[in-house]
C-alpha cells in the first residue's frame, strides 16, 4: 500500500480534474476510465493519500485474497488498474453503503469491465468520469482564447491570426497525439512511442484487458483499415473488405464475426471511439443516418497504424484532412465534456453533412464543419452546409441552436456577416 503518493513532477493539469474533483463530493467512489497512456493514475494522485496498485502482483494477490485489508488506507484510497481484480467491483460498493460518506475510492481502469461485473451499476455510490489524452489546450499548442462555453453563450470572438503555427506543427501534433508521455520527448521518439502503444494495445491488450484470443497480424490489420476510413461512416463490411482486400472474402460469416469482436475488444479498451450520429428533428422529408463515425481516441494511432510522417501526410492533404477532422473531434469532446454536451456527427439522405454537432443536456447545441484550409471558399461553402441544416431542422431546434461554427486549422478567429463564426483549432479551448 503506497501512501500519500504525489504525482509526477512533470504533471500538466487535465480539464477532467474538476469533475473528479466534484464527484468526490457527492459520491463514495469515483471511476476514472480511460485508455491506457492518457494519464488517469498522474491525475488520480493529485486527489488520494494511498494508492493500492493492482498491477503489482502482491497487490493483487492480497485483494483476492483479503479485500478488506486490501482496501484499509488513508481516504481517498487509489484502487489503480481496478479491472484486474474486477471483484473489488461489488466490494467497493459495499463499502461505500456502510461508510457512507463521498470522497472514499478513486478507481482507474483501461478496459471496461464485462457488463456481468457492474450490473449493479454503483448508481448513488460510484461517479463515472471519461479520460481521454490531452487536448492542444492541454498540451498548451492551443490558447484557448475561443471558448466552447463562451460560443453556447453566443459569444462573438475576433483574434488575429498566430504567425508561429504553420500546416507542418499541425501535421506533427496528428503525428504525436496528446500522450502526458510525450511532452517534451522529440517528434521522432513521440512518433515512435505512438508506434508502440499501437503495437502494446494489439499484441497485448486486446487479449488481457479485452478478453478477446486475437490473431495479431489480422487485428492489426483491422486496426490499418479503422486508421484509412477513420472520420467516415465506414460499416463493419467495408473495414472487412478493406482488410483482407476482397468484397467477396469481407461478406462471410467468419470474417463478420471476427471483426465485430475485435471491434469490441478495441472499445473495451478505449482505443476506438464511435462518434454517433445526431438524432435530430427534421422538418424536411430527409432521412437521418444512423451510421456512427469511427475514431481512434487519438488521431496519432491512426497514423501510428498507416505509418505516416508529417512530411507524408504534408503531400497527401486528403489523409491530412481526416486526421486533422478526428484531431478536432478529440478536442470538441473533451471540451464538451467540461459542458456536459455530446458530440455527434450529422448526415441525411440528401448528402447534407456536418462534422459535428455538440449537443448539451439542456437542449442548446452547436453545428461545426472542420475544414483544413481557411481559404474563402473552402469557408464560404462550409458556411452554406450549416446554414442548410439550420434551415432543415424543426423550430424548436432551431429556437435551441447556439451557434454555426467552421474549425480551421490556421488563420484567424472571426464571425461572418452570416453569423457563422471561424474558429482556427489553435484558439479553441474549454
Amino acid at each position: 500500500m503506497d501512501e500519500g503518493m504525489p504525482p509526477f513532477p512533470s504533471y500538466r493539469a487535465r480539464l477532467a480534474e474538476t469533475e473528479v474533483q466534484q464527484a468526490l463530493q457527492r459520491r463514495g467512489a469515483v471511476l476514472l476510465e480511460g485508455v491506457r497512456w492518457c494519464g488517469k493514475t498522474s491525475t488520480a494522485l493529485r486527489f488520494v493519500n494511498s494508492a493500492l496498485r493492482l498491477d503489482d502482483p502482491d497487490a493483487r494477490t492480497l485483494a483476492e485474497t483479503d479485500p478488506t485489508e486490501a482496501l484499509r488506507g488513508n481516504t481517498p484510497l487509489l484502487v489503480d488498474e481496478w479491472q484486474n481484480v474486477p471483484q473489488l467491483w461489488n466490494r467497493i460498493r459495499r463499502e461505500c453503503d456502510d461508510r457512507a460518506t463521498p470522497g472514499q475510492f478513486i478507481l482507474t481502469g483501461s478496459a471496461s469491465p464485462r457488463e456481468d461485473i457492474t450490473r449493479h451499476t454503483g448508481t448513488g455510490r460510484i461517479a463515472r468520469v471519461t479520460m481521454r489524452p490531452m487536448s492542444l489546450f492541454e498540451t498548451g499548442a492551443s490558447d484557448g482564447s475561443t471558448s466552447l462555453c463562451q460560443l453556447f453563450a453566443g459569444d462573438t470572438i475576433t483574434k488575429a491570426a498566430r504567425t508561429d503555427i504553420g500546416l507542418r506543427d499541425i501535421a506533427s501534433w496528428i503525428c504525436t497525439g496528446g500522450w502526458p508521455a510525450h511532452i517534451g520527448l522529440d517528434e521522432t521518439t513521440a512518433r515512435r512511442s505512438a508506434r508502440d502503444h499501437l503495437n502494446e494495445s494489439v499484441l497485448v491488450d486486446v487479449g488481457s484487458a479485452g478478453g478477446v484470443r486475437h490473431d495479431r497480424d489480422s487485428l492489426m490489420a483491422l486496426a490499418r483499415s479503422i486508421a484509412r476510413n477513420v472520420a467516415t461512416e465506414a460499416r463493419t463490411s467495408k473495414l472487412i473488405a478493406d482488410m483482407v482486400g476482397s468484397e467477396t472474402d469481407s461478406n462471410t460469416g467468419v470474417w463478420r464475426q471476427t471483426a465485430t469482436s475485435y471491434l469490441a475488444a478495441l472499445r473495451r479498451i478505449f482505443l476506438i471511439e464511435d462518434q454517433p450520429a445526431w438524432p435530430g428533428h427534421l422538418r424536411s422529408r430527409a432521412a437521418l443516418r444512423k451510421t456512427p463515425k469511427r475514431h481512434f481516441v487519438d488521431p496519432s494511432l491512426a497514423a501510428a497504424a498507416l505509418q505516416a510522417s508529417p512530411e507524408q501526410l504534408l503531400t497527401d492533404t486528403e489523409t491530412l484532412g481526416i486526421l486533422f477532422e478526428s484531431l478536432a473531434v478529440r478536442d470538441l469532446r473533451i471540451y464538451a465534456q467540461q459542458d456536459f454536451a455530446t458530440v455527434y456527427h450529422y448526415r441525411d439522405s440528401d448528402n447534407l453533412e456536418a462534422d459535428a454537432i455538440i449537443t448539451r443536456d439542456d437542449g442548446a447545441w452547436l453545428a461545426a464543419e472542420v475544414k483544413l484550409s481557411h481559404n474563402g471558399d473552402t469557408i464560404d461553402q462550409a458556411a452554406n452546409n450549416l446554414r442548410r441544416l439550420r434551415d432543415k431542422v424543426t423550430k424548436q431546434r432551431q429556437q435551441d441552436l447556439a451557434g454555426l461554427l467552421v474549425i480551421t486549422a490556421l488563420g484567424p478567429t472571426y464571425r461572418r456577416p452570416d453569423g457563422v463564426q471561424v474558429v482556427p483549432i489553435t484558439t479553441l479551448g474549454p
